[in-house]
């Protein structure tokens, strides 16, 4: 089961444009406990992430989780183009809940919300994610060409895989 929204709403400041929202739900057949165990350990992003978004982790083997933790990689942001990415985990409430935001990286603004809750015997997954993209109305014109479709297939790897 999946559930797609993607919404524009305008943002309060002119530095971070239109923030844009991206929400997908999934049912995982597994524990909430394994899902946390998954979820919460960085070093799975490599697992669920496309291997065309040259995504690698650049800090040490990751610890488990915790609010305040930094969390460095690099991925191909647009073809040809790899930047650094730095997230900072800032909300931690296990096994239900997670939140990372980017501290430098891609985007003028990413806040990304990982909800978990069981139903059913299983595990009702909820990634909300909150992004601006820098440049103002070019960075617009950038979103409706290639962001928007590009962060959408990540999510949609991420189903197949799981």
């Amino acid at each position: 089961m999946e559930h797609i929204v993607q919404k524009k709403c305008r943002s309060i400041t002119k530095r971070h444009g239109v923030l844009h929202t991206l929400e997908r739900i999934q049912i995982l057949p597994v524990s909430l406990k394994a899902a946390w165990e998954f979820f919460s350990d960085p070093s799975n992003l490599c697992r669920i992430t496309p291997h065309w978004l040259g995504f690698q982790i650049t800090c040490s083997q990751p610890e488990p989780m915790y609010a305040g933790q930094i969390l460095t990689y690099t991925v191909q942001a647009l073809p040809g183009v790899r930047t650094a990415w730095i997230t900072e985990i800032t909300h931690v409430d296990k096994p239900f809940f997670f939140v990372d935001e980017q501290r430098m990286g891609p985007y003028a603004f990413w806040h990304h919300q990982h909800r978990f809750r069981e139903q059913d015997r299983m595990v009702r997954m909820q990634d909300i994610v909150s992004y601006a993209l820098p440049l103002g109305p070019i960075g617009e014109l950038i979103h409706t060409l290639f962001v928007r479709r590009r962060l959408a297939a990540i999510f949609d790897y991420r189903q197949e895989v799981l």
